[in-house]
């Protein structure tokens, strides 16, 4: 039987926050087959693993730092000078391969390179039931390409690494390894239940448009040939000063971008993130000429109440009792809330009541919908549940 325990600490010193946070998770960790870990970068964050580590001696770890907080049973934890929570699985039936490191080559070539390392530590050259993915933002999509080389379409799930200020310092990391700019992986194997609801929850608009010119992937240049951020602004009626530079990024959270898979189950945000001043906008995921792009729409009250929607919609994918929740939750969207963030906890409880569960704040999020591909995307929610 799976069984799922979180701890967490706000403890001003790394490593005492991390013993604080694994002594809470350590009464199962005879058959502890992982951990999952999220971070503030306030953090020494090797200091911080190897108090954990040191406690829960032989468990393979893996995360990376989360966006000004995380949420568990105890609500929002958070901390001017760090956070940590973790979210331990023990299961005698459990097999879990975790693997990283940081790039080698293309983010395509690390992928492969770590989804053979993942399959090692496994002890199997079988692909896994189901597997997790940290990446930093900016290049999700090929490190994804690389992991598929080896195992082919699994369903995945997991989120990009975010720092508190868009500063760029943030890690991903595993019990041996941490790096700002490469990749971390879980690979498992169960034949307990398993399921991944995906969604950005917005509503769409009947505004849309053709995507004319992408450059490097991420900088939306024209859509119906016309410049991106001046389409953008007839769609939605913003100022010139609400869409410039980093403007756009926060006025863009209840307004962001969104693609159509090819069956329509799934609308994978496209968060605008800069406006540039050739009137492009950088994205934070990549774009593709000849698709479709659609203005999406959202508010506040939205994005909360998204929460519990999502998770009972994951429950009723479920075949059997849920063990425990890793709940993927975009860090643009938790900006959007702001201080009314508990709201958010409350969603979570009324929907799952005392199913033991972790939230962590991303700059990207991965899932899948239906029969759809693997979607790397942004402004998500990426809600996984393990079956007991």
């Amino acid at each position: 039987m799976l069984k799922v325990k979180t701890g967490a600490s706000v403890n001003t010193n790394a490593a005492a926050a991390g013993k604080e946070a694994a002594l809470q998770v350590k009464e199962n960790a005879a058959d502890m087959k992982m951990a999952f870990v999220y971070s503030g970068v306030q953090y020494d964050q090797k200091e911080l693993l190897a108090a954990i580590a040191a406690e829960l001696p032989g468990v393979p770890l893996i995360g990376n730092t989360s966006f000004t907080g995380v949420i568990t049973q105890d609500g929002f934890i958070s901390g001017e000078d760090g956070f940590v929570g973790i979210m331990a699985m023990s299961d005698e039936a459990l097999k879990v391969g975790v693997a990283g490191m940081a790039k080698e080559g293309t983010a395509r070539e690390t992928g492969k390179k770590v989804a053979e390392m993942a399959l090692k530590n496994a002890g199997t050259d079988a692909a896994p039931d189901y597997f997790y993915m940290t990446a930093p933002p900016g290049e999700e999509e090929f490190y994804l390409k690389g992991i598929t080389e080896v195992i082919g379409r699994v369903p995945f799930f997991g989120g990009s690494a975010a720092d508190n200020a868009i500063a760029g310092e943030w890690l991903l990391y595993t019990d041996q390894m941490v790096t700002a700019d490469g990749l971390g992986v879980a690979f498992f194997y169960t034949d307990k239940p398993f399921a991944n609801k995906y969604t950005g929850a917005y509503g769409e608009t009947d505004k849309m448009g053709i995507i004319t010119k992408v450059a490097q992937n991420r900088t939306l240049q024209e859509i119906d040939g016309i410049p991106a951020l001046e389409k953008y602004r007839q769609w939605t009626g913003a100022s010139k000063e609400q869409v410039t530079e980093g403007n756009l990024l926060a006025y863009s959270i209840t307004n962001p971008l969104g693609v159509k898979d090819r069956m329509g189950d799934l609308i994978a945000i496209r968060h605008p993130m800069n406006g540039n001043a050739d009137d492009s906008i950088n994205v934070g995921n990549n774009l593709a000429v000849g698709t479709a792009v659609i203005l999406m729409e959202g508010s506040v009250d939205g994005l909360i109440s998204s929460v519990g929607k999502t998770l009972e919609d994951l429950k009723g994918r479920m075949n059997g009792e849920i063990g425990g929740l890793h709940l993927v939750h975009c860090g643009g969207r938790r900006a959007g809330i702001d201080n009314r963030i508990d709201e958010v906890t409350a969603q979570v409880k009324k929907a799952v009541g005392d199913i033991p569960f972790i939230m962590e704040f991303t700059f990207g999020e991965y899932g899948y919908e239906d029969d759809g591909c693997n979607t790397c995307g942004g402004l998500m929610l990426s809600f996984t549940a393990f079956g007991k």
